[in-house]
């Protein structure tokens, strides 16, 4: 019997450098994150081993190499394309019998053809999913890639890799894009978080990153408790993934929690596109109450880098009615936020979006007395990191309007931090950017307000848009002004990456790596 013939495939998984933005005097404009938990890649290495193939993580995120590939003029300023982490033309593209990648942000598009292009070289087929490719799947189908997933849910995963490696199909194919151009509909009814595969704890393990909050650099591991979500905002792609809202029950979710734990974190990334969603549903609230008061009892700290929407924390839970109950329900809220110094949430983001003078573009958003009223009882949970997430760039926003938003979020800051003296408050002030399908970036092209099609730009920190009556560069020394509404008692959380261009304390070694590097 020939062993080789009878050996699983072996399906290379690449998680793919960081991109930055270098200016002349070294300040990155991007968040440039590394060492994070690999969210997506546990849940993708845990159904592939499930389905009988061998994985091998190549983490190309974390390495200490840079290499500049590109510059582009913006803001009067040569930004240095370059990207940190493992080199890519180190890659052995023979390793594998087949590979896969995932490209989420249009930020990094850039990179992630480099390293399918590299990986194609080798004659092993390349498969690529995430956010940005199911939205632009052309780019990386170009670069070489044999196929593209679009189904968000996991469904296709198994059947894809059959395909390209030439076994018998065990599923029928759906929701992907070949590159001779063959497209096949995704499944009637996306996959639930609920019946993925459980990762062994040496994966668990595998996937861990690091995120520096109050309990110093701590293991961090990963949950996605639901994909899909009841909103339809236009600048987020979710919706577009047309999965429905599916989530993890309890049982299923504490389980993940448990190998976590296991696999050494200390806190948890809940990637959730919209964990409150299941408050909508029947028996929802009790579910949420029991997954994050059962991560107390496993001892494991939960973080919210999506955010929570605010809304649903009310007692009305969110809808949308004339009468709804918008007083804040603070059992539920302490729940998700409270912190007894070792379990608990010790780091919230709290998407407040536009919370005033442009609130009526997100239906999700409160009225902005009840929004305050709101942000006072999170803080009285005892949450000792807020991160205040806001949108600016709408095609309205002027002078005026951004500094009535100013003086209003100033305004709240005093009042939380009269609540609790202690608490590390900072703004993440994010400009509207162009993802691919969203209606946002139909709205801004067919306004003429886009500037820029280069997907390095389609970050959080670079401005790419004009408004109707600002330039983009008059929106990005806003959202740099906002961006520094912060205050601390002691340092601050770098939660946001290495974006010094933006906030001159946020460095890290990044730009040493960087500088280093670079001549």
């Amino acid at each position: 019997m020939n062993d080789e013939n009878n050996r699983a495939p072996i399906i290379g998984l690449i998680e793919s450098p960081a991109t930055g933005l270098y200016d002349e005097d070294g300040k990155n404009w991007t968040s440039l994150y590394r060492h994070r938990s690999l969210i997506g890649k546990q849940v993708i290495i845990a159904d592939l081993q499930a389905g009988g193939f061998a994985t091998r993580l190549v983490n190309l995120r974390d390495g200490n190499h840079s290499e500049e590939f590109g510059e582009v003029v913006w803001k009067g300023m040569t930004l240095r394309k370059t990207y940190v982490g493992g080199k890519v033309a180190a890659l052995d593209p023979h390793a594998c019998d087949a590979w896969g990648i995932t490209v989420n942000f249009s930020q990094d598009r850039e990179v992630g053809c480099m390293v399918v292009e590299r990986l194609a070289q080798g004659g092993r087929p390349v498969v690529v999913g995430g956010s940005d490719a199911l939205a632009a799947p052309h780019h990386y189908l170009q670069a070489g890639a044999a196929a593209v997933v679009e189904d968000k849910s996991g469904g296709a995963n198994r059947a894809i890799m059959d395909h390209v490696l030439g076994r018998p199909l065990r599923q029928p194919l759906a929701g992907v894009v070949l590159a001779d151009g063959a497209s096949y509909p995704r499944l009637v009814k996306s996959i639930s978080p609920d019946d993925w595969a459980i990762p062994s704890v040496a994966v668990a393990r595998d996937c861990l990153g690091t995120l520096p909050n109050v309990q110093g650099l701590a293991p961090v591991g990963s949950l996605v408790a639901d994909i899909g979500c009841d909103r339809s905002c236009d600048f987020c792609m979710t919706p577009n993934y047309r999965t429905g809202f599916r989530k993890m029950s309890p049982r299923t979710a504490l389980n993940w929690l448990e190998i976590q734990k296991a696999a050494g974190a200390r806190s948890i990334n809940v990637a959730s596109d919209q964990f409150l969603a299941r408050i909508l549903l029947p028996g929802g609230r009790q579910e949420i109450l029991d997954i994050v008061n059962g991560a107390r009892q496993i001892g494991i700290a939960m973080m919210w880098p999506n955010g929570l929407e605010l809304r649903k924390t009310t007692l009305g839970a969110g809808r949308n009615r004339g009468q709804t109950d918008l007083r804040p329900d603070e059992e539920l809220l302490n729940a998700l936020f409270g912190w007894d110094g070792k379990v608990g949430c010790p780091l919230a983001y709290c998407p407040a979006e536009r919370p005033v003078f442009g609130r009526e573009a997100y239906n999700k958003l409160l009225p902005w007395q009840e929004h305050c009223e709101l942000m006072k009882a999170v803080v009285r949970t005892g949450v000792p990191v807020l991160t205040y997430g806001v949108i600016i760039g709408l095609p309205d926003d002027d002078h005026e309007r951004l500094a009535r938003l100013e003086e209003a979020i100033s305004a709240l800051l005093e009042d939380l931090t009269e609540i609790n003296p202690e608490l590390e408050f900072q703004t993440s002030c994010y400009s509207i950017i162009p993802l691919p399908g969203t209606r946002q970036a139909q709205t801004l092209r067919q306004e003429g307000l886009l500037q820029f099609e280069d997907t390095c730009l389609w970050g959080a920190w670079t401005t790419t848009s004009n408004t109707r009556y600002l330039s983009y560069a008059q929106v990005s020394d806003w959202q740099i002004r906002l961006s520094n509404i912060r205050r601390a008692p002691r340092g601050f959380t770098n939660y946001n990456g290495e974006y010094s261009g933006m906030v001159s304390t946020a460095s890290s070694d990044d730009s040493k790596i960087v500088m280093s590097n670079l001549k």
